[in-house]
């Protein structure tokens, strides 16, 4: 029996990986070492723990709440004993949030080879670009979530026969997902549904340091909207979170159309993206989930800049006249003959089948895998 430990400290990874974590826990050949981190742990952002249906093995407080550094240091130093008893044969880790760079250095440093979620895409406005390139290089089985990334990754020198393109577990979970009915969901909401309706998540901007000037330009871009209603998701624990949480609470009780959420869990947010008109916003939801729902995304600024994206989303400045100009383009949108460029069939399926089945034999040792590179590049000609 393989010993697979998996990672999440997120709503937003969990969601993605739910259905994947199903498969390996329901699997007789896995015994899955489920280890919870992060804002799951957090009152602040939702004690999120309370969404997962799956028996956890361990839960592992890295004071998300404090600095960065601080959680990236004690995430390192917690997983390193954490992993040293728990010995998985394969660690399984999604994305590029900087805990997730700290479970994958205690791992490397403790022979322990890692199966990496959603390495090679871009993200060219946040601090995310840097950390998913570095979990790729100490990573050895990658699952990309389209063609492009999965390039990427064979051209930061990654053997190609390591590099896997299933597509993206969000869009499989949509198409699988038992969604509520508007009845329901307002029920579970507290939350009534009006003529036009749109969901907003707004996250730090990190190498721009100006979220709260950002945000309060989609604030001020929000007031303008008649007979709307308006759900908002707190933003994650990145720097610059508690600007943004003070603005949401003060918009928030301000005006009596808007209701904040710390977190809606995987169901209830699926089931908003189904009733809402548009997402609005900088999460990399707005790019994965939301077409697939056929519904318009207004993309503000540069944090998801890079990332594969179809016709339906709308991408401005994070300025209100921008904003404005974006969300009224996006209510004329047809989006009903959309298709996500990252769905594949048998996403978790595929998955599943690599990790549980692939020799990891040798397979700590990786040889950097180099691509031809024209002649005029390579003394630094133009």
């Amino acid at each position: 029996m393989r010993k697979i430990a998996l990672v999440t400290s997120t709503r937003a990874e969990y969601g993605i990986l739910s259905r994947l974590i199903g498969k390996l826990e329901e699997d007789p050949a896995i015994e899955l070492q489920l280890i919870v981190t992060g804002t799951h742990l957090s009152e602040k952002f939702g004690n999120t723990i309370k969404e997962i249906t799956y028996p956890v093995t361990k839960k592992i407080d890295i004071e998300i709440e404090k600095t960065p550094a601080h959680s990236l240091a004690l995430c390192i130093e917690k997983f390193d004993q954490a992993l040293r008893k728990l010995r998985p044969d394969l660690l399984v880790i999604l994305g590029d949030r900087y805990e997730i760079m700290g479970v994958a250095q205690a791992a490397m440093l403790n022979n322990i080879p890692i199966a990496h979620l959603y390495g090679g895409d871009t993200t060219e406005g946040a601090i995310d670009e840097a950390i998913r390139h570095s979990i790729t290089k100490m990573s050895h089985l990658h699952f990309t979530s389209c063609e492009e990334s999965r390039k990427r990754v064979i051209q930061l020198g990654e053997n190609p026969e390591r590099v896997f393109n299933f597509g993206a577990l969000a869009i499989e979970n949509i198409k699988n997902a038992p969604l509520l009915s508007k009845e329901e969901l307002e029920k579970a909401m507290d939350f009534k549904f009006a003529q036009k309706n749109i969901l907003v998540t707004f996250h730090p901007v990190t190498l721009e340091g100006n979220a709260k000037i950002q945000f309060n330009e989609l604030l001020e871009a929000l007031k303008e909207l008649k007979d709307t209603n308006i759900i908002i998701t707190c933003p994650n624990s990145d720097e610059g979170n508690e600007e943004i949480f003070e603005l949401i609470t003060e918009f928030e009780k301000a005006h009596r159309n808007v209701k904040a959420y710390k977190s809606l869990g995987m169901k209830r947010y699926l089931s908003c993206l189904k009733y809402v008109d548009m997402a609005v916003g900088n999460s990399s939801s707005g790019i994965y989930e939301v077409p697939a729902f056929h519904k318009p995304t207004v993309n503000i600024g540069n944090r998801q800049r890079g990332r594969l994206q179809c016709e339906s989303i709308i991408n401005c400045k994070p300025e209100k006249g921008d904003i404005l100009n974006a969300i009224s383009i996006a209510y004329k949108k047809d989006c009903s003959n959309i298709d996500s460029p990252y769905y594949k069939e048998n996403t978790a399926n595929n998955i599943v089948n690599i990790i549980k089945n692939y020799n990891l034999q040798n397979i700590l040792h990786k040889v950097f895998y180099n691509i031809d590179i024209p002649e005029n590049l390579k003394h630094g000609e133009k």
